[in-house]
């Protein structure tokens, strides 16, 4: 048996330790502020892909297979439902290209500058758009604005590259902006059923406040993409921020598989028409019962895709917040967020 003195020493030692680590990090939070713990948070491990070379999670001879899952051993490159998970260096940009352009694919892009958001936000996404998205592909943009003069006014400054068209879309204001973000559901929803169908194989859905400043192409294709969200790709799952109330249609009692960004997601025009067809029933559901999710239309979508795993997934470069701060993963940034201006942006009058 230790004696006493011993056990005391220790004691003291051990408290001591405590408390100058709780200083330290006193000290650290004062000097560097949250920007220590967002980099501390990108340490945090993800778990990685366990399928053996060679595997193949499409057949035949689809380009999804020359995937190369091991490039990347710092971060995870596939589901454990067999979905890649598109990351910098795992993908050959040219044999995707080469793939896609034998079938004569056309590409629809969504988005809705409503308000502030279209001066604000949506020459320079436009702008953007035409450099990086779908490069050597045909896109129509379907953009959808309350004031169609303002849209011309803008429309008459771009000059949209060849086989890129614009077609435009009034819809009305509504009082909050959490009633803007839900009803774009319905919207694409029943565009994809007038127009989209009619005219393009894929169709991506993005929020007008950001930018592409890099390559988003064809290697996102697939029957149903999701976006792993920026501030959650490295969090453990008890912080996920799904819905946790019965009542709502967006109710998630599993811890999940990811946390996805509502700001981006995709696929054919099939799958899309059904996943907003889907969030759309459940936020009029929840408008009856008198209850809103956590998150708005985010909320459902995870609950979507909870149950209707997407075939692929995008990691966080392919729409990148630069408030996290510099991340030893994020090797190349394809699309960012725009600086958050919410009190002018979010006005609805």
């Amino acid at each position: 048996m230790a004696p006493r003195w011993l056990s005391y020493g220790r004691y003291f030692v051990t408290k001591h330790k405590c408390v100058s680590l709780i200083l330290a990090i006193i000290v650290i939070y004062s000097v560097m502020g949250l920007a220590f713990f967002r980099f501390m948070e990108g340490l945090i491990p993800m778990d990685v892909c366990h399928y053996p070379k060679g595997f193949k999670s499409k057949p035949g001879n689809h380009v999804d297979n020359y995937l190369d899952y091991w490039s990347r051993t710092d971060v995870q490159t596939c589901t454990n439902w067999k979905a890649p998970i598109i990351w910098d260096g795992t993908f050959n940009p040219e044999q995707y290209d080469a793939m896609y352009k034998k079938k004569n694919i056309v590409i629809g892009l969504t988005v809705f500058a409503v308000g502030k958001y279209l001066d604000m936000y949506l020459e320079n996404f436009l702008v953007s758009a035409d450099e990086y998205f779908m490069p050597g592909f045909p896109v129509i943009y379907y953009v959808f604005v309350d004031d169609l003069l303002k849209l011309e006014r803008l429309r008459l400054r771009l000059r949209p590259r060849a086989r890129r068209k614009v077609k435009e879309f009034q819809v009305e204001r509504h009082k909050r902006w959490q009633d803007i973000s839900m009803f774009r559901m319905r919207k694409i929803s029943r565009l994809i059923e007038d127009h989209v169908k009619h005219e393009a194989n894929y169709v991506f859905c993005f929020d007008v406040d950001q930018r592409f400043q890099g390559r988003f192409g064809t290697e996102t294709l697939s029957e149903s993409v999701a976006l792993l969200h920026a501030w959650f790709y490295r969090r453990p799952k008890f912080m996920y921020t799904y819905d946790h109330n019965p009542l709502s249609a967006a109710y998630l009692e599993s811890e999940g598989d990811y946390y996805y960004h509502a700001a981006v997601f995709g696929g054919i025009w099939q799958r899309v028409q059904n996943l907003t067809e889907t969030c759309d029933r459940g936020i009029t559901q929840d408008k009856q019962e008198n209850v809103e999710a956590v998150w708005h239309d985010e909320s459902h979508l995870n609950k979507y895709f909870w149950l209707h795993k997407p075939t692929k997934v995008l990691s966080p470069e392919y729409c990148w917040d630069p408030m996290i701060g510099w991340r030893r993963d994020i090797r190349v940034i394809r699309l960012l967020w725009a600086k958050k201006q919410y009190d002018i942006s979010r006005q609805t009058n």
